[in-house]
């Protein structure tokens, strides 16, 4: 039996979001540090692009690929916010930003959880418990 790649897909995904969620903290812990420069993780399609899903091998036959990730999340410096650029201390931390980015994180885990759980109780109503 093939296992199933909706699991490891949103165990993926939540851990993009962790990473994402802990870059968020630290940006808005250093938005008074001067010359810090505000960082942000490579979108979450990317990893998606990176790690190649498998397909499911019905039959013998079918040639067999291997799930191959990149096993590391990306970080990449944040575009600068037309609001406020860099400020004088060369910080370009915008808390408006920061906190807007919490808030979606905080919906994708909800998302991601539900997703999982929905899931987990077709699979149980599959087998009959």
């Amino acid at each position: 039996m093939q296992p199933i790649q909706l699991f490891a897909l949103a165990s993926r995904q939540a851990e993009w979001l962790s990473i994402r969620q802990e870059v968020v903290a630290t940006n808005i812990a250093n938005a008074s540090t001067p010359q810090y420069r505000a960082k942000e993780v490579v979108p979450f399609e990317t990893e998606l692009k990176t790690a190649g899903m498998q397909m499911a091998r019905t039959n013998p036959a079918h040639m067999e690929m291997s799930v191959t990730g990149a096993g590391k999340i990306g970080l990449k410096d944040a575009p600068l916010n037309n609001e406020i650029g860099v400020q004088a201390s060369g910080n370009t931390v915008s808390l408006s930003t920061e906190m807007a980015k919490t808030g979606e994180i905080k919906r994708q885990f909800e998302l991601n959880t539900q997703l999982v759980r929905t899931f987990h109780s077709m699979m149980m109503t599959a087998v009959g418990k």
